[in-house]
C-alpha cells in the first residue's frame, strides 16, 4: 500500500514535469549541433553503454565527429563514473563530458572539441536539451519494470511517454521466447503508434574476455575452467544468462548493488568463494572491471558487442542516425 501511494505521487510529479515541457512553460535548449539521445523507461541495466558506443561508431562511419555527454550518476568525488570509464575503452577517440547540466556540457564540449554531433547517454528523461533523435531501449527480460512506476516498480515514466520516442530498441531480444518478444512489440506499438516501423531488436553477443592490462582470453579457453561471476549492475540475471550462453561454466555468483564501488573486503570475499569453486576464474562486466584496483589482474571482463539480429534493423537505425546528424 505504501509503495502504491508513493508511486501515485511519483507519477503525478512526472506528469506535471512533462506537461510543463510539452506546453512550453519550461525551455528546451537547442545545441549548436544535432543531438542523439540514448535512454530508457526503466531503472536498471537495459544496455545503454554498448548502444551509445554503437551510435558513436555509426556516426564516425558516416564521417561525423561525435562527442558524448552524460550526467555522471554514481561518480565519486567528481571522478569518471563506471559508464564513462567503459566508454573510454569502447570509444577511446570520442570526447566525453559528464555533468548534471547537460545543456552546458553539450555547449562546451562542442566548442572545445570541434564536434558536429552529440550523443546524450541516458537522456530520455532529460527534457532540457533538444534532441534530433530519441532512442529508447527496452530490455526484453524485464521490459516494463513490473508494470508500475517507481518505487513500486522500475518504470521511470509511464509507457505513454514512448510517444516522445523516435525509435525503440528491444535489447536482449534473444533471451525471451518469440511469443514474449511479440507481446513486447505489440505493447510498444499500442502505447506509441508512431513507432510502428521503428521497433528494432538487438542482442548482446559475447566476444572474448579481457583483464585490466588489456590481455585477452578466448571464450573457448574460458569455457575449459569453472567461472565465478561478479557484478554490480542493474540486471545481473541477464549477465549470467549471457555468460552461460557464451559457453562459460558458472559455478558461483557474487552480486552487488548497481554502481557498486568495490572495497578490498568485497574482493577478498569474492576470491575466497572462487577458490572454493575449484579455483574458478572470476568474470565480471566491463562496467565493473574499470572500477577495480589495477592489481586485480586475475579478474576478467566478458566483452559484449551490440549486434542486430536482423540486418534490416541495422539499416533502419543507420538511416535514422544519419538523417538526424544532418539536421
Amino acid at each position: 500500500m505504501v509503495l502504491s501511494v508513493a508511486s501515485l505521487g511519483y507519477g503525478l510529479a512526472i506528469h506535471i514535469r512533462n506537461a510543463r515541457f510539452q506546453r512550453g512553460w519550461e525551455t528546451i535548449h537547442r545545441a549548436a549541433v544535432p543531438v542523439i539521445s540514448v535512454g530508457n523507461l526503466t531503472t536498471g541495466g537495459t544496455g545503454k553503454t554498448p548502444l551509445v558506443a554503437l551510435v558513436c561508431d555509426l556516426l564516425r562511419q558516416a564521417n561525423f565527429r561525435p562527442g558524448i555527454v552524460s550526467r555522471g550518476y554514481g561518480s565519486v568525488d567528481g571522478n569518471a563514473n563506471d559508464e564513462k570509464l567503459v566508454l573510454n575503452l569502447l570509444c577511446p577517440d570520442v570526447p566525453h563530458t559528464q555533468a548534471p547540466d547537460r545543456v552546458a556540457a553539450a555547449h562546451s564540449l562542442t566548442i572545445e572539441e570541434n564536434l558536429n554531433a552529440i550523443v546524450m547517454d541516458d537522456g530520455f528523461q532529460h527534457r532540457r536539451l533538444h534532441r534530433d533523435l530519441d532512442i529508447v531501449l527496452i530490455d526484453a527480460t524485464n521490459p516494463f519494470g513490473y508494470g508500475s512506476l517507481l518505487p513500486r516498480g522500475l518504470l521511470r515514466e509511464p509507457l505513454s511517454s514512448l510517444r516522445r520516442a523516435d525509435v525503440a530498441i528491444i535489447t536482449r531480444s534473444d533471451l525471451v521466447a518469440a511469443r514474449v518478444l511479440a507481446e513486447i512489440h505489440n505493447a510498444i506499438i499500442e502505447a506509441a503508434p508512431q513507432l510502428v516501423d521503428h521497433v528494432l531488436h538487438i542482442v548482446f553477443q559475447p566476444t572474448s574476455l579481457r583483464n585490466l592490462d588489456g590481455a585477452m582470453m578466448s571464450l573457448r579457453d574460458a569455457a575449459s575452467q569453472p567461472v565465478h561471476l561478479m557484478a554490480g549492475i542493474g540486471n545481473p540475471d541477464a549477465f549470467q544468462t549471457t555468460a552461460v550462453r557464451a559457453g562459460l561454466r558458472v559455478t558461483g555468483t557474487s552480486w552487488f548493488p548497481d554502481h557498486h564501488h568495490y572495497s578490498n573486503n568485497d574482493l577478498q570475499q569474492v576470491r575466497q568463494l572462487a577458490k572454493k569453486s575449484h579455483d574458478a576464474l572470476i568474470v565480471t562486466t566491463l562496467k565493473d572491471l574499470v572500477k577495480l584496483p589495477l592489481g586485480c589482474l586475475n579478474v576478467h571482463a566478458l566483452e559484449i558487442a551490440a549486434v542486430f539480429s536482423d540486418l534490416e534493423h541495422a539499416k533502419v537505425l543507420g538511416r535514422l542516425i544519419q538523417r538526424a546528424a544532418q539536421a
